[in-house]
């Protein structure tokens, strides 16, 4: 098995060994979980290593008959725009079994699931077969209905069943897209189908529309987007970081390796309504954000606000966009899976996360305050910082072809750090509520997921050439279809 391979199936050797292990084992799950996370990550590092960021094709390949009569095929590889997503997913999943450690309700269960959902991401930002790449998509929905449905909030049940209706009908429709591309082609490989499968403009109009859909609902695009604040805010700390973290990224590559890919000049087609959509997202979710009392909620629709930007660097299909678009998919992954780390740790303090019954908390947890204000202005957009670069290179790229759309959406970046400052002022400024003098700064267990994710703010806002480096070869090939 190759190296890819292995990556992406390595964590079944944990799902396999926790099977066996009885559920009052704590330790030793906890144990056998966090190697079963490092595994992948480790083998993530090693592709990073053997990457050659000059080469701006797809690297790693295996491509093996599978279900040969239906010309399908075991074909995955990473480029330069999937192989910072693979190393995103491989750092939040280690770290969001970190943060979990606390669990106590079906412990075995609740690690299963994350390794499970982490082969299914995986797999979808290695695949370069369309049904493999469906396959994948469908692995991750299981997985994150349970770990919603039964370690999540008073409304889980509701939160769960929602999640999994509008992503199972976005992945009907994409299922449709991908089948009509298969009769018209004979083919399910995307990179077959970018460079040398034409489909008619007709046709390819109504599956590009079916592939947005189905991508849409998971980005989330305005108005496919009502599933994401309810599943945030009754799913544990590590599903809402894994969710927003990765889940949400899965949309935004979708769109870019198979419907930019195989459709490019109905793509070219659409991108003043996808700009359109991106300011959408970016000011409404702004909006909403603004208007929360729940600390999570407001981050959960930042979440929509900030995939905005991602919509709108895509949309406008230039090297700086495209670029802006992969920066800010990894940044958001960061910046917001530390934020919902970090609600998650004063909710398992406080028990609630009304942002009005908290005040004066920097004067008790000073290092969590601090930690907390690092994100935020990660997430505003402090240059410096991890934020800043993504949108900064989302609005370059978008406003040489949007011009107005752009400059309406920089409203966003300032209702962002209104809403965020803030939050931050009422929360950890002002009078002390008395029922939080004694509470308890950061834990060793909280400060060994918050730092890895603290640290790359910081260090690809200074460095941020680390990272294009690595995406902007392949973005250039990728734009080559064009």
């Amino acid at each position: 098995m190759d190296i890819l391979s292995l990556t992406i199936f390595s964590p079944l050797i944990g799902v396999l060994l926790l099977l066996l292990l009885p559920g009052n084992r704590t330790f030793l799950i906890r144990a056998v979980s966090l190697v079963s996370s490092i595994l992948p990550l480790a083998y993530s590092i090693f592709l990073l290593s053997l990457f050659d960021p000059k080469n701006p094709g797809f690297q790693f390949t295996e491509n093996l008959p599978w279900v040969k009569s239906f010309n399908i095929n075991y074909h995955i590889g990473l480029d330069g725009i999937s192989l910072p997503l693979v190393l995103l997913t491989t750092v939040l999943v280690t770290l969001s079994i970190i943060i979990s450690f606390n669990i106590e309700k079906r412990l075995k269960e609740h690690f299963i699931s994350f390794l499970i959902l982490e082969i299914g991401m995986l797999g979808v930002f290695s695949s370069l077969d369309l049904f493999l790449f469906y396959i994948f998509w469908e692995l991750v929905l299981i997985p994150m209905f349970f770990i919603i449905g039964i370690w999540g909030g008073p409304n889980k049940v509701y939160a769960s069943i929602k999640f999994i209706l509008y992503t199972a009908i976005g992945s009907v429709l994409m299922l449709i897209g991908i089948i009509w591309t298969f009769i018209l082609t004979h083919t399910f490989d995307i990179v077959q189908l970018s460079t040398g499968q034409e489909i008619p403009l007709a046709e390819a109009r109504w599956i590009w529309l079916l592939l947005f859909v189905g991508f849409a609902v998971k980005v989330p695009i305005f108005p496919f987007h009502t599933w994401l604040p309810d599943a945030h805010v009754e799913a544990p700390t590590a599903g809402s970081v894994i969710l927003a973290g990765v889940l949400l990224k899965m949309g935004t590559y979708g769109l870019l390796r198979v419907s930019f890919s195989i459709l490019p000049e109905t793509t070219i087609d659409n991108s003043f309504f996808l700009a359109i959509l991106g300011l959408i997202n970016i000011l409404y979710g702004a909006f909403t954000a603004m208007a929360q009392k729940d600390l999570k909620k407001m981050i959960a629709y930042s979440s929509v606000s900030h995939m905005g930007f991602v919509l709108l660097g895509m949309s406008a299909l230039n090297p700086i966009g495209i670029n802006g678009a992969v920066f800010q998919m990894v940044s958001h992954g960061i910046i917001t899976g530390s934020l919902f780390m970090l609600v998650g740790v004063i909710y398992d303090r406080a028990h609630h996360r009304e942002i009005a019954g908290f005040g004066g908390m920097a004067k008790v947890v000073p290092r969590y305050t601090s930690v907390m204000g690092i994100a935020l202005l990660a997430s505003i957009g402090l240059p410096g910082l991890m934020g800043f670069v993504g949108e900064l290179l989302c609005f370059l790229g978008a406003f040489s072809v949007f011009s107005k759309i752009t400059a309406a959406a920089c409203f966003g970046i300032l209702i962002g750090a209104i809403y965020s400052l803030n939050m931050y002022k009422d929360v950890f400024f002002g009078p002390l509520n008395e029922k939080y003098v004694g509470l308890p700064d950061l834990s060793l267990r909280e400060w060994m997921a918050l730092i890895p994710l603290i640290a790359f703010i910081i260090l690809f806002g200074i460095c941020p050439q680390l990272l294009i480096n690595m995406i902007d070869p392949a973005v250039q090939a990728f734009l080559s279809l064009f």
